[in-house]
């Protein structure tokens, strides 16, 4: 299809997402040549796909571009002074809005710091931050003069930071005296300098923003105060680089199922056309407004929707540093962030299923307290959304709840809503349709079949070519992203998602929890989503992690752990004996005997991590009396402490 044609077609059809869609997967490149014409190129791209070697996709394969330039210069002539980044942080009781122009200055003194450090074109920079401006600067001063940057977690233990830093060996560690979560500051100097010592690779040169924390012992000769070198570049002038599309922009870790962290490599030009893409026909983003994501810059989620993708679009990001419940006094608010939609009259909002369970134990009325009316929808992800979670939020607000499925893999939405082409309503549990670009199938795990009938239960797979955005390839290790992701399926080369899914009718997806995740009990398969999702029903539940447990007779039985909304389950056995009772029956009811736990046990807390997924294989690993192993990412330790506790008892 010649692009004019594309172009026609798309402005009198885009009123019809299948149809955009279809255009997306029949003409890929057609329809990416479309998107790209949606941010700024110095070199526009002639060849638009290179996907002559499966299963690496390149994108905009000639043509040069800048992250930095596309999020910041380009707006300085027509929204210099509005607001570009609106830094909140209830730890310390700062709120400071930087405009575009502001944040042109800040880039470009960080980017000549970082030079000043001896950080060139395709060198790495690893950043170990709180949430807190100089981090975002950080991250786009590597953007601006081609450097590669590495966000790791802050706070992230000492041994898993010096993996980081042996497997990217940057040039530069920007970092902080400390971080602060619900009051309680964590050092991360001792944490960096510990990493330091135990990695084999010791970076030359670390770059220090000193917030008055903690204190920090300065290693001579590698240690730089960010204030100091700040002064000496006040008005420096760094240009944007000009890249190849295809170049690197970033690696971001991810767990693997075994062994080291996998580096999730991802390109220049393809990103930044996915998020302007995305800002416009997911997020319904428009200029001149505010985007608030409470995610964490460590996560891809902070990458693209906290960093790029709305500033990109020309929106103000808002970047939050505390807890949910806390106001910026910091006494207990469990309307903070209505406080801030209000406030900064934010109209896209994204955070995750767990922020709002949180939040379901606050005075609902808090919800009704504050002027929402600029808010057009709340987006959830980084873990499934349950249904009475929806519902109860989608009530509260008044306001469409979009949940959304992605991994750091992809570095956007891969199944959601697309509103900003054609409004579609959501439906509780599904995180919705297939997004543009990304060929999403069912498959029969061990035979390859492709299910396409309804309710059909199979492994989410994407086909090639990935769409822009989509990882290039795992850091330095080509083999290891084809055998870890490609190779899955018997017979074909797809990329799995390693999540059990189905498909209704409409054509809607309901993911069913991990592959890895099954429960095999007596021969039947069971997913702990299900489960987890008929417990979550109970009136009396908060929150529930369901995991499989070794068993001499059935060879797994499920194990329930809940959070109730009364806490007299957890410290009455009366209560908790009925309460187990009235759950067991109601799983029994809706999935039958098989999938009833073999016990319900009621606790404070969930074991997660600090972005809110939960630890089920530490979970499971307690309840077998294995070690749990890697903690390093856990909230709060004493959620397990707990369990082990419960279980002990027994």
């Amino acid at each position: 299809m010649a692009e004019a044609d594309f172009h026609n077609q798309e402005t009198s059809q885009m009123s019809r997402y299948e149809e955009f869609y279809r255009q997306s997967v029949d003409a890929p490149e057609a329809f990416w040549a479309e998107q790209a014409r949606l941010i700024d190129w110095k070199t526009p791209p002639t060849q638009v796909l290179d996907a002559s070697r499966p299963p690496f996709a390149r994108w905009f394969v000639d043509g040069t571009t800048n992250l930095c330039h596309n999020a910041v210069d380009r707006h300085l002539a027509a929204r210099g002074d509005q607001p570009a980044l609106i830094f909140v942080s209830t730890e310390t009781g700062t709120e400071k809005t930087y405009s575009f122009r502001e944040l042109h200055a800040e880039v470009q003194r960080t980017a000549a710091s970082l030079i000043a450090l001896g950080v060139a074109k395709g060198d790495r920079v690893l950043i170990y931050m709180p949430m807190v401006p100089e981090a975002a600067f950080a991250m786009l001063a590597c953007a601006r003069i081609g450097a590669i940057h590495c966000v790791v977690f802050g706070g992230f233990a000492s041994g898993s930071l010096a993996a980081r830093i042996e497997d990217a060996e940057p040039k530069v560690v920007v970092s902080a005296d400390a971080g602060s979560r619900g009051g309680k500051v964590i050092a991360y100097k001792p944490l960096l300098d510990e990493a330091i010592r135990i990695s084999k690779h010791k970076p030359p040169a670390v770059l220090l923003t000193d917030r008055g924390l903690a204190p920090m012992a300065l290693t001579a000769g590698r240690d730089h105060l960010a204030a100091e070198l700040n002064l000496k570049h006040g008005g420096t002038e760094v240009p944007c680089t000009w890249l190849a599309a295809t170049g690197i922009s970033y690696t971001i870790y991810t767990s693997g199922t075994t062994g080291k962290p996998k580096g999730v490599q991802r390109d220049v030009g393809g990103y930044a056309v996915a998020l302007a893409a995305s800002m416009k026909h997911i997020f319904d983003g428009r200029p001149g407004e505010t985007y608030f994501s409470t995610s964490d810059i460590g996560w891809v989620v902070g990458h693209s929707y906290i960093v790029y993708g709305p500033l990109i679009g020309g929106m103000a990001t808002l970047m939050y540093e505390g807890l949910p419940t806390q106001g910026i006094d910091k006494q207990p608010d469990g309307g903070i962030w209505w406080r801030l939609v209000e406030k900064y009259k934010v109209t896209v909002m994204f955070s995750a299923p767990t922020a709002v369970r949180v939040l379901k134990k606050q005075d609902p009325a808090l919800l009704k307290k504050y002027d929402l009316s600029s808010l057009r929808a709340l987006f959830l992800a980084g873990e499934p959304l349950d249904e009475p979670t929806a519902r109860w939020i989608a009530g509260g607000l008044g306001v469409p709840i979009i949940d959304n499925y992605w991994q750091t893999e992809s570095g956007w939405p891969i199944i959601t809503i697309a509103n900003g082409v054609e409004q579609k309503p959501s439906k509780f549990g599904s995180p919705g349709v297939p997004m543009y670009g990304f060929r999403v199938k069912i498959l029969h795990e061990s035979t390859g079949e492709e299910l396409t009938g309804a309710n059909e239960k199979g492994v989410v797979v994407i086909e090639g070519p990935t769409p822009p955005g989509f990882m290039q390839t795992v850091w330095k290790d080509d083999k290891r992203f084809v055998d870890s992701y490609w190779k899955s399926i018997p017979g074909k080369m797809v990329y799995s998602t390693f999540d059990w899914g189905i498909r209704d009718e409409d054509g809607y997806f309901y993911i069913l929890g991990r592959t890895d995740d099954v429960i095999n009990v007596a021969g039947h398969r069971l997913g702990t989503r299900e489960i987890e999702e008929s417990i979550s029903g109970h009136a009396g539940v908060a929150e529930v992690a369901v995991v499989g447990v070794a068993d001499a007779l059935k060879g797994q039985v499920a194990m329930a752990f809940v959070v109730p909304r009364d806490g007299g389950a957890v410290t009455n056995a009366g209560a908790a004996l009925k309460l187990e009772g009235e759950i067991m029956k109601v799983v029994a009811d809706q999935l039958g005997a098989l999938a009833r736990p073999a016990r319900v046990r009621f606790v404070n807390g969930l074991p997660k991590t600090r972005s809110g997924k939960l630890l089920r294989r530490a979970i499971q690993a307690v309840c077998e009396q294995r070690d749990p192993g890697d903690l390093t990412t856990i909230d709060d330790p004493a959620t397990l402490q707990q369990i082990k506790q419960l279980l002990s008892s027994d």
